[in-house]
């Protein structure tokens, strides 16, 4: 029966009726499908019509597709405009659902949870005191590449969407550079909002065990950040709340460190910003992770997400106020952050406790298939595994923001100007060619190209460190000053050692190609030349050939040793083109 999958007190499916135009295909099937995205236009505009005093029907952007991409903009406060909301200071909470359009539960249980507290029927009061944005499905194009064979690692609905977008696009990796329309699109509608937490609705993949769901909510690991206590509250209360209805909620996303390993443990660390739940904390908003288990059936799925928006509505409603004033402080106190360390990263210390996990019996046996080691579960024998959990954080990569802000030179300013713009922030364009000034600059030591393309770009992984140097800046540079609310944010995406930024994912690759050469036996003449002439030079190289031997055998290597000791030699190569400035002037900030 549909009626037992949900609490006591929880409609049942003859209350449910009483509003069956804003039913979804799964509660009508028992769960055991899930509509087209018609549908859920269709229930967009059916909730603002039958609610016109509470809900709101937006179309936010658009996908490559030309499909609609909509949210529902819920409230019982009696605002339901960003004007509104920003003078009456009303907390505002955004939940999305599919930006993995196979994982769609967020969906189904976020239409049913929110026609339950619209009908007062559960967290009655909870949106008399913030502001909901519902977007239901944020991969709309990957939704509708539907199929009943996608995600075979999943139990139900029958039929699903893909994980990606039409341009192939994993959503949730394009946070920070936010190549896709439908990243771009969400941003502005962050930017318009500004959401005291984000909430993004996922399912695993991984091994099957008897926990159901994950909840992982940013910052909160990383004590050093201003939020991080509240960011812990949060998470607390959610399991807390979710634990008392009966599910096995855990803090830390449950795949192996060993892929197919049980005994291997877990570690739990800070995300990168490419994902929803590393980025918000750079703009020093709240983010939740929510991971169903993706072997426990939908109906269970979409009962445990609709028990976590409520959860997470009744927290919002409870200390959305409080949060949303730390925040600002957060920001008032990020502003103040030049000159100061800042971690990029994180990593575990070797510090690990033993958890209890409720697991399946298992065995691990040589697999005729693939040649290596295979893990099989029985899941009619639920047994206990004691396994390490590393969670203790030390800072990993720590830079030092610089004293005023970030330039990028005029050259660059086409291409990076827009990601300013995507993430709402505070720039100025340089309006006249200055003298010599003191800045800082970096140049690497050691290039690394990735051998594959990631996400629609080749990566870089740069060593190198920025030294004081001097130089001119021409008009239509932009400044970026790192005093301001974003500063985590700025660091992130400008840092040449940060995992995520604009460096690492190679929009600066033509920076760190060498274009220009001198043929092989042209610079055959000029080393001959040079170490007759020079006996220091020739120790130099003899000692290199002794005690390398990977230059040794490497005549480009060697070649290269001479090559840039020639005139012709590009000095501007290696060299990234984002400046650091520790003093303002106003030439660079009028």
């Amino acid at each position: 029966m549909f009626a037992s999958l949900f609490l006591s007190g929880v409609a049942t499916i003859s209350s449910l009726a009483t509003a069956a135009d804003l039913q979804t295909k799964a509660e009508k099937t028992g769960f055991q499908e899930t509509g087209r995205y018609e549908e859920v236009i269709r229930l967009c505009h059916s909730f603002a019509k039958q609610y016109p005093q509470f809900v709101k029907c937006e179309q936010f952007g658009e996908t490559p597709e030309g499909r609609p991409m909509h949210v529902l903009i819920a409230s019982k406060s009696g605002s339901l405009s960003v004007s509104q909301a920003k003078q009456k200071r009303i907390p505002v909470v955004l939940i999305q659902g599919g930006i993995h359009a196979g994982e769609i539960d967020g969906k189904d249980a976020g239409f049913l949870a929110l026609r339950q507290v619209l009908e007062n029927q559960a967290a009655a009061d909870a949106l008399k005191h913030q502001i909901l944005l519902f977007v239901p499905v944020f991969n709309v194009d990957g939704h509708e590449r539907f199929s009943t064979n996608n995600r075979p690692n999943q139990r139900g609905p029958k039929a699903m969407g893909w994980r990606t977008t039409a341009q192939n696009f994993n959503l949730n990796r394009d946070y920070l550079k936010a190549d896709a329309p439908e990243m771009q699109a969400m941003l502005k509608l962050v930017n318009r909002w500004d959401p005291v937490a984000v909430v993004d609705l996922h399912v695993t993949d991984g091994a099957k065990f008897e926990h159901d769901v994950s909840i992982q909510v940013e910052p909160s690991l990383n004590q050093d950040h201003p939020l991080a206590d509240i960011g812990r509250q949060f998470q607390d209360a959610v399991i807390s709340d979710l634990a008392k209805h009966g599910s096995l909620p855990l803090p830390f996303y449950m795949s192996f460190d060993e892929e197919d390993n049980p005994m291997s443990g877990f570690s739990n660390n800070v995300s990168t910003p490419r994902f929803s739940t590393g980025y918000f904390q750079l703009r020093n908003r709240l983010a939740m992770l929510v991971e169903t288990h993706s072997w426990k059936d939908y109906p269970t799925r979409v009962r445990i997400t609709r028990n976590t928006i409520i959860s997470v509505l009744e927290q919002i409603d409870k200390n959305g106020k409080a949060w949303q004033q730390q925040q600002k402080k957060a920001d008032i106190e990020s502003s103040k952050m030049t000159n100061q360390a800042l971690a990029l990263s994180y990593k575990n210390t070797d510090k690990s406790k033993i958890i209890e996990f409720k697991g399946y019996a298992y065995n691990r046996s040589l697999s005729e298939i693939s040649g290596g080691q295979m893990t099989r579960y029985d899941e009619t024998k639920p047994e206990i595994w004691r396994v390490k959990l590393q969670e203790e954080l030390t800072p990993d990569i720590v830079i030092k923001l610089p004293g005023a802000g970030y330039i990028i030179p005029k050259a660059w300013a086409v291409s990076i100007e827009p990601k300013l713009n995507i993430h709402g922030i505070r720039y100025s364009i340089i309006k006249s060619n200055t003298d010599t000034i003191p800045l800082e600059t970096f140049t690497a030591t050691k290039i690394t190209f990735s051998p594959q393309s990631i996400e629609h770009h080749q990566m870089l992984a740069v060593e190198g460190e920025w030294q004081t140097d001097q130089g001119k800046i021409l008009a239509g540079s932009l400044f970026v000053p790192s005093g301001q609310a974003k500063a985590r944010l700025i660091a992130q995406l400008f840092e040449p050692k940060g995992g995520d930024s604009l460096l690492n994912w190679g929009y600066f690759n033509n920076a760190f190609e060498m274009k220009e050469y001198m043929e092989a036996y042209v610079t055959e003449e000029f080393a001959r030349e040079a170490l007759q002439s020079s006996p220091t030079l020739r120790k130099e190289f003899d000692e290199r050939l002794l005690q390398d031997p990977e230059f040794k055998n490497n005549p480009s290597k060697r070649l290269s040793f001479f090559a840039r000791l020639h005139p012709s030699w590009d000095t501007s190569f290696g060299k990234y083109p984002v400046i650091k400035v520790n003093a303002s002037s106003a030439i660079l900030i009028r």
